[in-house]
């Protein structure tokens, strides 16, 4: 499964409507052929995100970005379906506390980066500061328009420093997004996830477009690119991006530590500690 498509190029300049969140065209199959797909590949997610657990030196960051309702969780649910909690942690960035608020607007951000052998996903991250804060107009723009360069930068720190990071845009329309409002309102099992105040930022649909170009086009580094995935299509968006992070993984060319000396003597003293067992 081909995956260049969807990244944007350092350099170049693109617009959202270049990328249609309909696609599925990278994918020879259906949407059973798809899921089915990703079964396979959770299975060698859960062995790579192991093997980087055991060797202890790999980092990998994966920050989700997206519209409400295009699948933020979902992606976290089913791409990373299996693999062992110990060696992957979620961190989810809402509305900054008192004590965030009290730093600059990257401490909070900075504390929650991976550690050696920790898969780290971001469900939101420090582009909210180029988002939202410009969107609803929370800061001037000679405040805002400076945190790309330091974001590229922070990322850049990190990426020296052994972290690899994986950026995601997650695409979907507005008719799109309208149909998963309403599935939330009208089955009661998803009532949970529905926010009035979502409607509201989908009056600022325009804005956040003009926005996320601006951090597609400023922030897509040869360290850090973004990736803009289809979305309206869940079985595709989790297919591309679980493609994409097995891909990053096997290109780590992680190994596990080396075992103990003398395993064979260890080997020798385990059976017979087996054996006895047995001939009791």
């Amino acid at each position: 499964m081909k995956t260049k498509k969807y990244l944007v190029k350092p350099g170049d300049k693109v617009k959202i409507s270049d990328f249609d969140p309909n696609d599925s065209s990278e994918f020879d199959g259906n949407k059973k052929d798809g899921k089915e797909a990703l079964l396979k590949l959770n299975v060698e997610l859960a062995g790579l995100q192991e093997l980087m657990y055991a060797e202890g030196k790999k980092r990998l960051l994966v920050i989700l970005q997206a519209m409400d309702t295009a699948g933020k969780d979902g992606v976290i649910s089913k791409v990373f379906e299996g693999v062992n909690p110990q060696g992957v942690r979620v961190a989810p960035f809402k509305t900054p506390s008192p004590l965030e608020l009290a730093h600059d607007y990257l401490w909070r951000v900075h504390f929650q980066t991976p550690k050696k052998g920790e898969i780290v996903i971001f469900n939101r991250s420090q582009y909210e500061d180029v988002l939202a804060v410009r969107v609803l107009n929370l800061m001037p723009e000679e405040v805002w328009s400076r945190r790309y360069h330091h974001i590229n930068e922070f990322e850049r720190m990190l990426v020296d420093e052994g972290t690899v990071i994986l950026k995601f845009f997650l695409n979907i329309d507005p008719e799109e997004q309208a149909g998963r409002f309403l599935a939330r309102i009208e089955e009661p099992d998803k009532n949970w996830k529905f926010n009035p105040g979502d409607l509201a930022d989908r009056k600022l649909w325009g804005d956040y477009m003009a926005a996320y170009e601006d951090v597609l086009n400023k922030t897509s580094t040869e360290w850090a690119p973004w990736y803009v995935i289809p979305s309206n299509k869940k079985w595709y968006r989790n297919l591309l991006v679980a493609t994409i992070v097995r891909d990053t993984l096997v290109k780590m060319d992680m190994q596990f530590p080396a075992p103990p000396e003398d395993m064979e003597k260890y080997h020798q003293t385990v059976l017979e500690m087996v054996q006895s067992y047995k001939e009791e």
